[in-house]
């Protein structure tokens, strides 16, 4: 029954209060709480909340998959046929390049001359089986004029530029002597970084510290990502503005350069440039392919590489393009001198380079062949 003074809005009570008797009256208590667990008692705030949390729970969760997916993910090297193209050899070796002269782009302590001087001092000569690239070795302390601003070298780039391929390059001797810094390469000169730089073979000194094979580019490739190689991998960033232009190397054995190397009888370096990626072996003299031999290359049964720059977070159509190979050996400049504390060397580079021309008999390329294969 309702009280005679029954109002309706006072007793229309809150959903969330408890009713119950006593002594002959309802009497009204306010729950003091509402089980989080239940959904029916939830506000839009908490709808929301929980909303946004799946959302960023979803938003991480994805961005983990890409990672990983990235971090495994490889290119596709499936085998293609190789024709030969270009053959860089015998006594026409030379006619292929063009001399370089002129300011040292890496600071070295040398003089790039051309090619009469080059022939006149004996630095550049061919055979129909070897080509030889020499430091000066005539030149002394006494000599008018000296070695003082630098001594007498080569640099060779090829006529011909290339957008790809598999290269090979039959190496019999390689250069070393404390102050050296030779390399075997290919790039674009006039236009670089953009159009990248590959560093095929490359040390300092006596070599020992073995082979370097390092991509150089612009911003935007990272080698951050699945490799399959047996080389040690340095920097993974291969941007000329990270880490002092270190680029991304990848290290190979200390018999992969030096003496040790020249003492085997050097051996076969094979770079295979394609959008799928740049991979680089070392063969040596004694176990170079029979496909190699025979001019029928096959990179997919080589084994794994030495060195493995994938494409998998860098573009090779749009980081090397035009690229000519170089040849050259620079003395002291930018690489030793970073290292030269270390080196084991006496002096200063600067001033063995000027003062010691006998250091530098050994510092020279021997090569046979290059040849360069397209795809069929």
């Amino acid at each position: 029954m309702r009280p005679d003074n029954y109002s309706a809005s006072e007793y229309s009570l809150p959903p969330d209060d408890i009713i119950f008797a006593r002594d002959g009256r309802s009497v009204r208590q306010a729950r003091t709480s509402k089980p989080w667990w239940n959904p029916r008692y939830w506000r839009k705030r908490a709808w929301a909340g929980l909303v946004v949390g799946v959302a960023v729970i979803a938003i991480v969760i994805a961005a983990v998959g890409v990672t990983l997916a990235r971090k495994n993910a490889y290119p596709d090297y499936t085998a293609v046929a190789y024709a030969l193209r270009d053959t860089y050899g015998g006594e026409n070796f030379f006619d292929q390049f063009n001399y370089f002269t002129g300011f040292d782009p890496a600071q070295g302590f040398v003089h790039y001359v051309a090619r009469p001087q080059a022939q006149q001092l004996n630095l550049t000569y061919a055979s129909a089986s070897t080509a030889i690239v020499k430091v000066d070795t005539s030149v002394g302390p006494q000599s008018d004029p000296n070695a003082s601003t630098g001594r007498f070298s080569v640099r060779l780039e090829s006529k011909r530029t290339y957008n790809s391929g598999l290269f090979i390059f039959d190496v019999k001797h390689t250069p070393y002597a404390c102050g050296a810094w030779p390399a075997l390469w290919l790039t674009d000169p006039s236009h670089w970084p953009d159009n990248g730089e590959i560093d095929v073979m490359e040390s300092i000194n006596q070599g020992t510290g073995g082979n370097q094979m390092t991509l150089h580019t612009n911003a935007g490739c990272s080698m951050d990502v699945k490799r399959k190689m047996t080389g040690q991998a340095q920097q993974s960033s291969c941007d000329r503005n990270a880490n002092k232009n270190a680029g991304c190397g990848v290290v190979d054995g200390n018999a992969s350069f030096g003496a040790t190397l020249n003492t085997q009888g050097g051996g076969v370096m094979a770079v295979e440039w394609r959008d799928a990626g740049i991979r680089m072996w070392r063969f040596a003299r004694q176990a170079i392919p029979m496909d190699l031999v025979s001019k029928t290359p096959n990179p997919a049964g080589w084994g794994v590489a030495a060195a493995d720059f994938p494409s998998t977070d860098c573009s090779m159509g749009s980081h090397f393009r035009n690229n000519s190979i170089i040849v050259n050996i620079d003395l002291c400049g930018s690489m030793v001198y970073g290292s030269w504390g270390q080196s084991g060397c006496p002096s200063n580079c600067t001033d063995l380079v000027a003062n010691r021309p006998d250091l530098f008999s050994t510092a020279f390329w021997e090569f046979g062949n290059f040849e360069v294969y397209q795809p069929m």
